[in-house]
């Protein structure tokens, strides 16, 4: 079959099946801006499934004729940037009548293809301003669209089930009232911060059988992320970084002492690869960055790093540790949220340490992280950070977040507000 009939194919076959129902999500894409929507974020996280929605809700309007989908990971495309105008050459084919600036135009994982942003760019500018493009590498999409869409173009990040959609989906009520209601959201929070939120997931009722799904996304976001997209060809040593990656979660990152351990352990790979791995890491989606808090920009960007991962999924089903360490699940719980919330993720370090300094609404706020606050020690310690970093900042007020506890109180001038997880991630601040 020639390129241009399949192509005809796909078009055909999307128009006459009928659309899965998609869950609801928090993020909504407007579908009347005049701009090029491009959606980003971790393979499996539900870019798709939003497209789709918009989908669904244009199809309640228009004719079906008048949106084309195409997910340019179809093993049965084989597309060079050349053949892209076959796409529409097609779709004129196929709906003679359809008068195309009407039309919506939806192309998922579109950075399949090299040279992707000219075809875009030219539907923008001589044939639809309806554009919906989705891809999972932030760092490819971004150069493209800085260099060749210029300003044509509004970007949304994608991230796995937050809790409240996680509650969502398994129709728990997020205020619950009941004892019944409670006892269910606290027994989604459980398997909330053990397996993550993916949306796949979330219907799927064997632990063994989950796990062994986030086992398979890990696999995937290496060898079609990393592998084919970077042309890396050391798979043993990639997997080992990611891997020792994982293992720090919520750490100070020293790439030169991961690159010691694997010279120890027999890989002959330079420090600069390691660096390396760690951008395309960022890059897929997998692995979150925080930096040292400080006033100057330049001093925060030079500063020592720590690692967050973008699932707790991976953590439990990547290595056994975490299925004991609730404190760093939790954790890194906070700092993805953290990040959905399009917070930079800063921490504070000194004589006391502080888990986050949140940048709000202009407000800077010390939070702490601890599973357990009703143990004296405990307590103080993450009292003296959050204090040294309120006054580090000049914070008014400071946060904790625990498993379960609540409690507010004001100690040397700073208001300190206890918050179980569950309430922090469905209310924030």
């Amino acid at each position: 079959m020639n390129k241009k009939a399949l192509i005809k194919e796909l078009i055909s076959d999307f128009h006459t099946t009928p659309l899965r129902v998609q869950k609801r999500r928090e993020l909504q894409l407007p579908l009347e801006l005049d701009k090029i929507i491009v959606v980003t974020g971790m393979r499996r996280s539900g870019k798709t499934s939003l497209l789709l929605g918009a989908i669904q809700e244009l199809r309640q309007r228009l004719p079906k004729e008048s949106i084309l989908y195409l997910n340019f990971e179809d093993e049965r495309l084989h597309l060079e940037a050349n053949d892209l105008d076959i796409i529409l050459q097609s779709y004129r084919e196929l709906y003679p009548h359809i008068e195309l600036d009407k039309c919506y135009f939806f192309f998922d994982e579109i950075q399949e293809i090299e040279g992707w942003e000219k075809f875009v760019r030219r539907i923008d500018e001589s044939v639809s301003r309806h554009l919906f493009v989705t891809g999972s590498n932030a760092k490819l999409l971004g150069s493209d669209i800085a260099t060749a869409l210029r300003g044509r173009s509004l970007r949304y990040e994608v991230f796995p089930l937050s809790f409240g959609e996680f509650l969502d989906f398994m129709q728990i009520p997020r205020d619950a009232n009941s004892a019944s209601d409670k006892a269910q959201r606290a027994t989604a929070f459980t398997r909330y911060l053990q397996e993550g939120g993916f949306p796949e997931l979330v219907f799927i009722p064997d632990v063994t059988t989950r796990r062994k799904i986030l086992q398979e996304y890990f696999d995937v976001m290496i060898f079609k992320d990393l592998i084919e997209r970077y042309h890396e060809s050391n798979v043993v040593a990639l997997k080992y970084f990611l891997k020792r990656v994982i293992e720090g979660v919520g750490s100070p990152l020293s790439i030169a002492k991961i690159h010691n351990e694997m010279k120890s352990a027999g890989f002959r790979i330079a420090k600069n690869t390691l660096h390396d791995y760690l951008e395309m890491a960022q890059a897929v989606y997998f692995g979150v960055i925080a930096s040292r808090y400080d006033p100057s920009i330049v001093r925060r960007e030079l500063s020592e790093k720590k690692v967050y991962v973008i699932d707790n999924g991976f953590l439990t089903a990547l290595t056994y540790r975490y299925s004991q360490e609730q404190g760093k699940l939790l954790e890194n719980l906070v700092a993805i949220e953290l990040q959905r919330r399009g917070i930079p993720l800063l921490f504070a370090k000194g004589q006391k340490e502080c888990d986050f300094i949140v940048e709000n609404e202009g407000e800077l706020i010390p939070l702490q992280v601890s599973i357990d606050m009703s143990f004296a020690p405990t307590k103080e310690r993450e009292l003296a950070g959050l204090l040294t970093a309120a006054k580090y900042v000049a914070a008014t007020r400071g946060i904790i977040v625990t498993l379960e506890q609540e409690e507010d109180f004001d100690l040397e001038g700073i208001h300190v507000e206890i918050l179980p997880a569950w309430k922090f991630l469905l209310e924030g601040f």
